[in-house]
């Protein structure tokens, strides 16, 4: 009786190891899913990057300008905040981005920069 009651004891105890091995090698994937996920689908960074792909490429100062107030206005959009989908814009002199420093007349270049998943993450500008 007493080996019978050993045995049990270890039968339990192997379960239970078991469970919690289980239980922990699930949450480490739980996890590891919430790390590589953006938080955004497929389709979504597709839409994301749309919007500006139509910059890219050598364009007048006014369309550069109008870039310039959709990455603002795409920052400022409440469904991207949560999914870090936000856009840099740079130039390449270096200086702070103000519409009001872009010549409509003048030809700038632009220039896309993607991030690992594949959305935009920042436009670089410069004078031709």
């Amino acid at each position: 009786m007493e080996n019978a009651s050993k045995a049990l004891i270890i039968a339990g105890a192997i379960l239970l190891a078991i469970l919690l091995i289980s239980l922990g090698i699930m949450i480490f994937n739980q996890a590891q899913d919430t790390v590589n996920n953006s938080g955004m689908s497929q389709a979504e960074i597709s839409a994301f990057n749309n919007q500006f792909l139509k910059y890219e490429g050598t364009q007048k100062g006014s369309v550069v300008k109008s870039m310039i107030n959709e990455v603002i206005a795409s920052n400022s959009d409440e469904s991207h905040i949560n999914s870090n989908a936000t856009v840099t814009v740079n130039s390449k002199s270096g200086t702070d981005i103000k519409t009001s420093d872009i010549s409509t007349a003048e030809t700038y270049t632009i220039e896309l920069s993607y991030s690992t998943e594949g959305r935009v993450n920042a436009i670089t500008y410069t004078k031709k």
